[in-house]
């Protein structure tokens, strides 16, 4: 069916089927390109930023996405509820999805994506293969056809060669994906491989490649339109990843020379044009370290890429709004040879996750929020869905922010993302910005020397920074200037009958000491970390420590001063008053290190347990913790499954057992 949009009519209303950053950044184009924009959300997401931007906002249903934001039938509805030309799908949720792209087509709405064809074919690894061989692009040797045994693909190995990388037809994410080095390991590993797909996509179709050694992952985005044009605006590189998570990525490649980057370019029009491509797409390449000139193609996202901002940061496109021009049926205004990359561009994604307790999801109420002076056209961006006040949860992906860069090189981009990085300052949980600086650092990183696996070989060497003296100095000033004005009795400000005393803020470890801009900073412990004596004021937004002055934010949420600064962000607990209070009957408390939903409680209220015996499981971003007793007890059940809970909440108590007691 022909939408009014390719009958000629322009597109003048947008609906964004998505949610938090990414539904911010599309509203900012439309803005521009004074295009009304009507977002989406769920009960979860009511009072969020992009429902707040939108010139119409649209409820989908409760938090889960299964209710709200993957419900075909409700997006389609709220588009022609409030007369939306065309639905923009962002990226996850339905961005991929041909069924979701088919129902628009049907109600008469403008998909701002490629046609469900493409969409269809390059879903799929196996066919998605086969369409780009038929183009000549290089693919990784391998094995690739519907319905291949677990036989067929033992017995193909061989032939492929050791390593081998096993891969589900039907998903991406790294699910399901098991990497061989032994022939006796194979069997077991395909086995599991079947599984894993079957319970993540609902197919257990696989397929085999060669493992490319030491291999980076770039690739490069495209843009097509309704008349045949295709180009590519350059690549980028993604290889720093966690576990096949980006986290880092920048454009252009630093392991590319100008003969490589121009042939694979082409070989990702070529691929674009295999399935008829239309709009903004992006062809993934694996590219050997040792042997640049040697890429692979590995799939084709047909959709706008979370990282798509340093491409338009070093080619001056903005493509939202080539989406666009495209759906207007527009030929591009862009040949290949108006694509120049002018300087370096650098993004880090901002996650809401632990990455000192192995990457566990966090959550909670942002308390502060601070990111440096930002614009779309650099030097620095800020692409963000929270803003101070937004609570983050569990039910959708735990990304906030993207930082981005761009300078003149490389080596100066990486400067400028650290210190954009030292610039962000968030409250009230605990995320990765403090890793992607440590990140930063590395010595690989900061030479280009990069491949797939860095990430993972360097995240068991991240440790938590230790908070600093001008952590607790901040933390003390603003503990004691937020206590005045409450009268001389009620509170230790430093006043008395006969002169001024020093107010004694008290954290776990860690007692200051505040007279006037007089700060004694000491640890507790028998061998005191910190002994430092100066002085410390806060002056607007900034910190003044011994006349040095810097940015810094500070909030109190539950007993706990967050600061947070150009040298990190810091939790200072404040000290309990008693020992009691302090050891939460006999530290017995279990208390949730992320938030998610509860799945299980495997014991009943009031029994008697064992140290270790697991009390309640619970789940965030399809990952279970199981939550085990801190020792013998008889155990108090707070919570029951199915109950959502939030990060440190306490879920279950054990209470020691005379014996455990002495």
């Amino acid at each position: 069916m022909r939408t009014d949009v390719a009958r000629g009519r322009k597109i003048e209303k947008v609906l964004i089927a998505n949610r938090g950053e990414i539904a911010c950044r599309v509203i900012d184009t439309l803005r521009t390109l004074g295009i009304a924009s009507v977002a989406v959300y769920s009960d979860a997401d009511a009072d969020a930023r992009h429902v707040k931007l939108a010139d119409e906002a649209v409820r989908l249903g409760p938090a889960a996405a299964t209710e709200s934001y993957l419900r075909i039938d409700k997006v389609v509805e709220a588009a022609r509820a409030t007369g939306a030309d065309a639905v923009h799908p962002g990226y996850g949720f339905l961005s991929e999805n041909a069924a979701f792209a088919r129902a628009l087509a049907e109600a008469g709405i403008e998909f701002l994506g490629p046609p469900v064809e493409s969409i269809e074919t390059m879903g799929d690894k196996i066919t998605a293969r086969a369409a780009v061989v038929e183009r000549d692009v290089p693919v990784v040797p391998g094995i690739s056809r519907p319905g291949l045994t677990d036989a067929d693909l033992i017995g193909a190995a061989e032939g492929i060669g050791f390593p081998v990388l096993i891969k589900p037809s039907a998903g991406g994410g790294g699910k399901g994906m098991h990497r061989v080095e032994n022939p006796a390991d194979l069997p077991a590993a395909v086995a599991a491989a079947r599984r894993e797909a079957a319970a993540a996509f609902g197919d257990d179709t696989l397929f085999m490649e060669h493992f490319v050694d030491t291999p980076r992952h770039i690739e490069v985005q495209v843009l097509a339109d309704k008349h045949g044009n295709v180009i590519h605006l350059g690549e980028r590189e993604c290889s720093l990843q966690r576990r096949h998570q980006k986290v880092i990525e920048e454009a252009p490649s630093a392991l590319l020379d100008e003969a490589t980057r121009a042939e694979i370019g082409r070989a990702a029009c070529d691929a674009a044009r295999s399935v008829g491509y239309t709009g903004v797409g992006t062809v993934e390449f694996i590219v050997s370290a040792k042997r640049p000139d040697a890429f692979f193609f590995m799939e084709m996202n047909t959709r706008l890429q979370v990282e798509h901002p340093v491409t338009e940061l070093v080619t001056g496109v903005d493509l939202v709004e080539q989406q666009i021009r495209v759906a207007n049926g527009e030929e591009l205004s862009l040949t290949q040879d108006d694509i120049v990359l002018t300087g370096h561009a650098v993004e880090a994604r901002v996650y809401a996750e632990d990455p000192a307790s192995g990457f566990l999801p966090t959550g909670g109420t942002v308390t502060a929020l601070r990111y440096p002076r930002s614009d779309r056209r650099g030097p620095v961006r800020v692409d963000t869905g929270i803003e101070s006040g937004s609570v983050v949860g569990s039910d959708y992906d735990p990304m906030l922010a993207k930082v981005i860069v761009h300078a003149d090189d490389r080596e100066q981009a990486l400067r400028r993302l650290d210190e954009a990085l030292a610039g962000t300052q968030l409250t009230g949980l605990r995320t990765n910005v403090d890793f992607c600086r440590f990140v930063l650092a590395d010595a690989d990183v900061v030479s280009g020397r990069l491949d797939t696996e860095l990430l993972d070989r360097l995240a068991p060497t991240y440790t938590r920074p230790e908070p600093t003296v001008r952590a607790y100095a901040a933390a003390a000033v603003s503990a004691v200037a937020a206590s005045r004005g409450e009268g001389p009795w009620g509170t230790e400000t430093g006043w008395r009958i006969g002169g001024a005393r020093p107010t004694v803020v008290r954290f776990d470890g860690v007692d200051a000491s505040v007279l006037g801009d007089a700060v004694t900073v000491r640890s507790t412990g028998d061998e005191p970390r910190l002994d430092w004596s100066g002085t410390a004021r806060i002056v607007g937004e900034r910190l003044v420590v011994d006349g040095f002055s810097t940015p810094v934010t500070v909030a109190l949420d539950r007993g706990t001063y967050w600061v947070s600064g150009e040298d990190g962000t810091y939790e200072l607990p404040l000290a309990k008053s008693t020992s009691k209070d302090r050891d939460g009957a006999h530290g017995g408390d279990v208390v949730s290190p992320m938030p998610g939903a509860v799945v299980a409680v495997p014991v009943e209220d009031g029994q008697a347990v064992t140290k270790g015996e697991t009390l309640v499981i619970i789940e965030a971003m399809k990952m279970e913790q199981p939550l085990t007793a801190p020792h013998d007890g008889v155990v108090s059940i707070a919570v029951r499954a199915g109950d959502k809970v939030t990060a440190a909440q306490v879920l279950a108590t054990v209470t020691a057992t005379e014996t455990e007691e002495s």
